[in-house]
């Protein structure tokens, strides 16, 4: 039996996905060390949260609309590139403004980068079966 490729697309969408949503989702496993080590309010790191939800859909808009004119392989790395930078600069923030602008705004903006390319590119796959992917 001959494995459809767009399994093969389905299955590396899923990985991204999971990076990127486990990137900004840790945030909630890391709270309480961030607030001890930091001396920073936990609703002050949990409103980067906010920031975050708010900036992965605005910058979909815009990531969608690279992907049309690029595609979607050159948009999902740009997006992983700008996930770990965002990531390696949210590390060493200072304050705690810098840390909510840095991880809400980028960690936001690059996660957004995964999940539109990634749905419009699985949904172009699959003629059936395509609820199922």
């Amino acid at each position: 039996m001959k494995l459809y490729y767009g399994w093969v697309v389905v299955a590396a969408g899923a990985l991204m996905g999971c990076v990127a949503i486990g990137s900004v989702f840790s945030l909630a496993v890391f709270l309480q060390p961030m607030a001890d080590a930091t001396q920073w309010s936990r609703t002050g790191i949990s409103s980067a949260m906010t920031i975050v939800f708010l900036a992965m859909g605005f910058a979909s808009f815009g990531w969608g609309a690279l992907t049309d004119r690029f595609g979607p392989m050159p948009v999902v790395l740009a997006g992983g590139v700008l996930l770990g930078l965002g990531l390696l600069l949210a590390s060493r923030a200072t304050s705690l403004i810098e840390f909510q602008l840095i991880y809400g705004i980028v960690v936001g903006g690059a996660a957004g980068a995964v999940f539109v390319p990634t749905f419009a590119t699985i949904t172009g796959w699959f003629e059936k079966h395509r609820s199922l992917a």
